[in-house]
């Protein structure tokens, strides 16, 4: 397993922004593709995939974050950061970033993913 470390999260207005941040322990695997998601899940509901990158930075989003939140990486390639605007508060919930190994592309499921941060909370308030 990866260990990953999330930051970032706070308690901001309806329309505002906020940078999560999420270290992995090691750099980009020499011999293995992976993927990095970010994740969400609010009181009373599902785990959520928000966002991911593969190896090669292909992204994927889901339709509820589409336009307004976009993953990324740093140039080490070791942290990966989840740039979030227009905040709704529909969007409060604890933000994990998750690891697995790339099959062939992305899932935004999160039983397919073996490697967790210990989460940082969003708020959003109106």
């Amino acid at each position: 397993q990866v260990q990953l470390a999330e930051s970032g999260g706070g308690s901001v207005q309806a329309g505002g922004s906020l940078r999560l941040s999420c270290v992995a322990s090691t750099s980009k695997p020499t011999y293995q593709r992976y993927c990095i998601t970010w994740f969400r899940q609010a009181p009373g509901k599902e785990r959520e995939g928000v966002a991911a990158i593969d190896s090669g930075g292909t992204t994927r989003y889901a339709d509820s974050v589409k336009g307004r939140f976009t993953i990324s990486k740093d140039s080490a390639e070791n942290t990966r950061y989840l740039e979030m605007s227009s905040l709704k508060p529909e969007d409060t919930a604890m933000y994990y970033c998750a690891a697995a190994q790339q099959l062939f592309w992305c899932s935004l499921h999160s039983a397919e993913y073996n490697s967790w941060g210990q989460g940082t909370q969003v708020t959003v308030s109106s």
